[in-house]
């Protein structure tokens, strides 16, 4: 009888164990797929970041150029809401806040006061400031961080990349003329933030 419940006891324990070590290991597989995620999800939130400083930067240098030599004849006004859709997070709060207020104030009492004074390169960077300024929170918030400003952006993109062929000549003159590959290459960076970004959205 005890030979009986020695072994009942001892066949209980080694179940236990078996359980234990089970449970153990089903929680290490968690933990590891979970590991595995949280890396998997933080490249690709840098990755985004790190694509919507590039199409910002792309976008500015295509609007430095439009006021250097390189001028070309492509519509320029359309980086503004470019710029304002992939600006990042950290310098789209510091403009929305005081700061943005505060240049966007002077900006327009320049602009009406002392229109001579106000030089002409100056338009659209203010324009910007302005529009992150006093943006209604639909297109601040709402819009700016989700898929239609990504589809905005894209268009965009796609528009200025033609309209900026068709000025260049044809294909081959916008890539071999020297005015011709800076914008050229500007303007294919401006697809790489809503491309990723919409790919993102649908994965």
């Amino acid at each position: 009888m005890e030979k009986r419940s020695y072994f009942a006891m001892r066949r209980h324990q080694e179940m236990e164990s078996s359980l234990l070590a089970s449970d153990f290991h089903d929680f290490a597989d968690a933990a590891k797929k979970l590991a595995n995620h949280a890396i998997k999800l933080g490249g690709l939130g840098f990755g985004t970041t790190f694509l919507e400083w590039i199409a910002s930067f792309a976008a500015i240098y295509l609007l430095i150029l439009d006021r250097t030599n390189w001028k070309t004849n492509i519509l320029t006004g359309l980086l503004i809401p470019y710029i304002f859709f992939t600006l990042p997070s950290i310098l789209f709060n510091v403009f929305r806040g005081e700061i943005g207020n505060w240049i966007a104030f002077v900006a327009v009492i320049l602009r009406l006061f002392f229109p001579k004074h106000f030089p002409d390169w100056l338009e659209l960077p203010c324009a910007l400031i302005l529009l992150i300024a006093v943006a209604p929170s639909l297109f601040a918030s709402t819009i700016k961080n989700n898929w239609i400003g990504d589809v905005i952006c894209l268009a965009i993109a796609c528009y200025l990349l033609q309209e900026h062929i068709r000025a260049s000549g044809g294909f081959k003159k916008s890539f071999t003329e020297a005015n011709g590959i800076s914008n050229t290459v500007g303007i294919i960076l401006l697809f790489v933030y809503p491309a990723w970004a919409i790919l993102l959205y649908i994965l």
